[in-house]
């Protein structure tokens, strides 16, 4: 997947302007915040608010692409939870923007239930 978008945006006569790419790779880790041991997590989140997000993150200023998949359903430790991209002119466009979509993500998107 991830190869796929970097050869799709780089062949984007739109990208030219891009100097960065930036991935985020969520997974599910072994513990919870606090520190007890987790089996897993089931994962549901809401589509149209994503795709609000993702359309509000690509009108920022200097931001070429920005490309979201979430995995959905019950996980395991070490599974991807997500895989966020944002592509743009320079770092101080992108990593903003990664940030606030990956928060925007967690707080706004995603309902995640951790497995005890």
């Amino acid at each position: 997947m991830i190869d796929n978008w970097l050869r799709e945006i780089k062949e984007n006569p739109q990208s030219k302007s891009a100097g960065m790419i930036v991935i985020h790779n969520g997974i599910v880790r072994e513990t919870s915040k606090d520190g007890k041991p987790v089996k897993g997590m089931k994962l549901s989140y809401d589509a149209k608010k994503l795709n609000e997000i993702i359309h509000d993150i690509k009108t920022k200023q200097g931001i070429v692409d920005v490309r979201v998949w979430i995995n959905e359903g019950d996980l395991k430790v070490g599974d991807d939870i997500m895989i966020v991209l944002v592509a743009g002119r320079l770092r101080t466009d992108v990593f903003p923007a990664l940030q606030e979509l990956v928060g925007k993500i967690k707080n706004e998107v995603v309902n995640e239930e951790e497995i005890f």
